[in-house]
Order: C-alpha cells, then structure tokens, then sequence
C-alpha cells in the first residue's frame, strides 16, 4: 500500500535497491498509517463543526416556526379583529417583507465551507483504490501465512487487536483477481455475520451468488447447488440463479451416469472395485519441501528444529571482540542463535533515545523503493518490491556515526565500504520475501566492480520495535526463526572467507500479523576488509 510516497531518483540507490530475486512487500509504513489516523480525527473533529453550525441553524429556523405557529393560530380565530388592531397589521407586513427574506437567508445560508474547504485539503493525501487493494492483499497474504480461519480475523480475534471488517469488500477483491479459494472463504463469513443478525446494507442474495459461483468455479458442483437453492428461497426470480439451478443439476445428473457406467464397465472387464487402503503418508524430506511452504511454517513457529545436541553448543556471553578498548570495562551480552550459519544476537546494543532518534531521522524521508533495471540500466518501481525504507549516514547525525562506529567495534569490519544505515518500516502485513543479501548475478558483480566495495559481505539488522505477532526473520533452507526483540541486534556472514557466496543465508521477514516493526540494517562490503577477515582456498571456509 502506498500513500502519497515517491520513488527515489538518486542514482546512489543502485546498491540500496539490491538485485537477484528479492522480493519486498509492505502494506505501508506505520507512520504513515499514523498521519493518516490524525488526518481522519482532523476531519472528524472539522465534521462535528459542521454538524454543530448545522444544528445551530434548524435551531435558529425551529425557534422561528414554533413563533409563526403560535401567532398564526391566534390570527386565524378571527382574522378580521386581529388584522383590525394597527400593531398586528403592521407586524404582519414586516413579517412578510422583511423578516421573512431573512429566514430564507438563514435557510439558504452554507455552513459546509470549513468543512469541505478540509476534506478538500485532505483529500489528496487519502489512499486510492490501488491502495485499498493492497491492503486487501495483505490479509489475504497473512490469512495463508498464519492458517487464520475467516471468522478469527473478522471477529478482531488476534492476539493483541481488536476490529470489526468488511468481509463482503475482501470477498470481491479476492473475486476480483479470480481467487475463488479467498471468495469463498470471505463470502461465507460475511453470509455467517448477516445470519448472527449483524446491521448491514448487504442483502443475503448478494453474498449468496458470489458464494455459489466461487464454489463452482472450485469444483464442488453438489456445494454449488446447495447455495444455489438457498438464494432462490430468498429470490424466486434470480435469473442467473434459475439458469445456474439447471445447469448444475444436469452437470450432478451427468457425472452420477458417468460413474455408474465407469462401474458397470469395470465390473464387466473383472476388475476389483472395492476400497483399497490408503496407505499411511511418508513425511516429507526438508529438502523437498517447496520453499514458500517452509517460509510460512517458519513464520508461524513450525517448521525444523534444532537437535539438542546442536542446541548444546549454543551459548550466551560478555563479548569484547578480542579486547577492542571500548567494550573491555564494559562487554556487551551476546548470545547464538543459530550454527550453520552462524547467526549471533546482541542484546541491548541500541537505547531508545538512539532508536528514537533513527525513527524521528528516517520518518519523513520513508520512499518506495527503486530497483536497478537489468535491461536499462536505470533505476524504477516494481511490484515485486514494494517497500519504505530511508538510508541516513553518518554526516547527518553524530549518532548516526556513532551507531556505524559500534557496529564496525564489534564486527571488527571496515565501515568505510559498507553501505548507509537503512531503516524500513513494516505496517500489517508488510513482509520480505526468501531472498540473499549477497548478489550473484553479473550486473549486480559488474556495478560492484566499478563501485569498488566488492560483494556484501556480511549483514547487520536491528530491532528497534517488538512486534505483537508476526514478524520474524527467517532462514528456510536450514529452519532458522529469529524473532524481533526490541534493543537487540542480530549479525552473519553472507560470504564464505573464500568470497563465495553461502546460499544457506537465504532469508526473509515474515509478514506483521498485529503491530508495526522498525529495522535498521546495514549492509558490510568486501572492500577493506583483507587484513579483517583474510580470505580462504577452500570454497566453504
């Protein structure tokens, strides 16, 4: 989802948009859904105004007619005597000349001015039809992600939320883009919500012809039938329903012939028709699982685990980095995440004050992403990656500086080479898909070659949010989940010591469930660092 975000022209983002097949999906930034809830209450606020002046003005009118009302009735008993007395008469053609023309003033004056003159204003930072798709998206993507029923997140059943939804709205987003799997499932919970009684401008037949059709497009023609059936109690004359009652019952009536005779054939040809077993389902190897499959059992907690035996060799400890004089009084706590490859966290290693301050730098400066095109040369969107990030460097901000000069402390790499400090900002459903940090196709080595700094070498991330759900970053090839913690920082290697490129780093950012996560990562480089971590003949090492 973007809102009034541009994409940026500076030819430095070559690196920062990243090569190969990364993928990078983000509903929108939080704190840009946040300018948006002010802007809402903004307007909300302006509309009580107007509702106020409004109220104000048929207060002004009733006042008034409640006056002629009372003066009309007495006039009308006998208008001849009341008319007889010069002060009636006199009051009368001022009523009539005057004050009249002043209640039609009052009746056609316009108290929508600051009203409109805001939502005018405000109109053109609101999100489009694109946008409210993409948000449509977003659930739909968490809903496979997380194995979430429709009920649970209508309902606002999540951990740490709560919300009503238009299941009718995502239902024809999904219909939309032929999903007839999300249809359904969406349809049906909006038909559940109407039969619990809940207040809605929707009709039953509506939701029940989208439901039938979706249902049939899947297969399931009896199921079709059924809703089918169900929609015509409520509209006898649906024209499509009555047609479509016919044709699926003539399809049912044909598939049951074909059976039989499918049988009787058999049945004359000697062949055993009896249920055979099934036999019980091999679990499948690690290795050939689809990787979207163990991506997504990943993000939702499952997926390989650790033998104890590997687990036993993971520690936690005061790290120095070999003595380097700032963190000799003062150690740092590090702990294992992961062995192969090796992934270690950092706790506590960003204050608020600092990951407050990165947030307040980055916040007005969050674009959508560009990505360098192979066949141009030029930089441009793509929907495979849509994503708000910022990059602030050291000259910005001595905290900045400070920040870089801690990471370069503990990795004991060169600063010099690596790329600025990126800061991203997941909304809902935001996410990153399997991708390398390193690159490995031809363009991306040749711009590496002309830039000087070589491959990426190495990858830092902070965590500067928790995340109520959802969130975490996962490595599937081997079955690695590391989850946000706030303050923290996690570090690997994307290269071997040989230069090569270790392809068990493939990695991703599972899709916010409920909350908003803010990463700061920064990208080392080959360059600088011969003396730091000196290469290997052998490819692994």
């Amino acid at each position: 989802m973007t809102v009034s975000c541009l994409a940026d022209s500076d030819g430095e983002l070559i690196w920062r948009a990243g090569v190969d097949d990364e993928v990078f999906l983000i509903v929108c930034s939080s704190g840009q859904m946040t300018d948006l809830l002010y802007t809402e209450k903004d307007l909300v606020t302006s509309l009580k105004d107007y509702i106020k002046a409004e109220e104000n003005k048929l207060e002004r009118v009733k006042q008034w007619a409640d006056k002629l009302d009372l003066l009309s009735a007495t006039a009308i008993q006998d208008p001849e005597g009341y008319l007889g007395h010069p002060v009636n008469a006199f009051k009368l053609m001022k009523r009539l000349n005057t004050e009249w023309g002043d209640l039609e003033s009052l009746v056609l004056s316009d108290t929508t001015d600051g009203f409109i003159s805001n939502l005018t204003i405000q109109r053109q930072h609101f999100p489009t039809d694109e946008d409210q798709t993409g948000a449509a998206k977003a659930l739909l993507r968490l809903q496979d992600t997380y194995k979430l029923d429709a009920n649970t997140i209508s309902t606002g059943d999540l951990p740490g939320n709560s919300l009503t939804f238009d299941c009718y709205e995502l239902g024809k987003i999904a219909y939309s883009d032929v999903d007839y799997y999300h249809t359904e499932l969406w349809m049906a919970q909006a038909l559940k919500q109407l039969e619990q009684g809940e207040e809605s401008t929707l009709d039953k037949v509506t939701v029940l012809d989208y439901l039938s059709y979706s249902i049939y497009q899947q297969g399931e023609i009896h199921r079709a039938l059924e809703y089918t059936k169900k929609l015509l109690e409520l509209d006898p004359e649906h024209q499509r329903a009555k047609g479509n009652l016919k044709y699926f019952e003539f399809q049912l009536e044909k598939q049951k012939k074909d059976a039989e005779d499918g049988a009787q054939k058999e049945k004359e040809q000697g062949k055993d028709t009896t249920e055979k077993k099934e036999k019980p389902k091999k679990k499948v190897p690690n290795h050939l699982i689809p990787e979207r499959t163990k991506y997504e059992m990943l993000c939702r907690g499952e997926g390989i685990r650790m033998t104890p035996r590997r687990q036993s060799r993971l520690f936690c400890r005061y790290y120095d980095n070999n003595h380097n004089p700032m963190y000799v009084l003062a150690p740092v706590k590090q702990q294992d995440e992961w062995d192969r490859p090796y992934i270690v966290r950092y706790l506590d290693i960003i204050s608020d004050k600092e990951m407050d301050k990165v947030k307040q730098l980055a916040k007005p400066r969050l674009r959508r992403a560009t990505v360098h095109d192979p066949l141009t040369g030029k930089l441009t969107t793509a929907q495979y990656r849509v994503s708000k990030s910022a990059w602030l460097t050291g000259y910005e901000d001595p905290m900045i500086d400070k920040i870089n000069q801690r990471i370069e402390d503990l990795t004991g790499l060169e600063m010099d080479t690596a790329e600025e400090l990126q800061v991203a900002n997941y909304g809902v459903g935001g996410q990153y898909e399997p991708h390398f940090d390193f690159g490995r196709v031809r363009a991306f080595k040749l711009i590496s070659l002309n830039l000087g700094t070589g491959n990426r070498i190495a990858t830092w991330l902070f965590y500067m949010s928790d995340v109520a759900a959802g969130g975490a970053t996962v490595f599937p090839d081997v079955g690695a989940a590391v989850w946000p913690q706030k303050g923290t920082a996690v570090f690997w290697y994307n290269l071997f010591p040989s230069g090569e490129g270790d392809y068990s780093t493939r990695h991703a950012a599972c899709p916010v469930l409920v909350g908003n996560k803010w990463v700061s990562n920064k990208w080392i480089h080959e360059r600088g660092q011969e003396w730091r971590r000196p290469c290997s003949l052998n490819e692994t090492e």
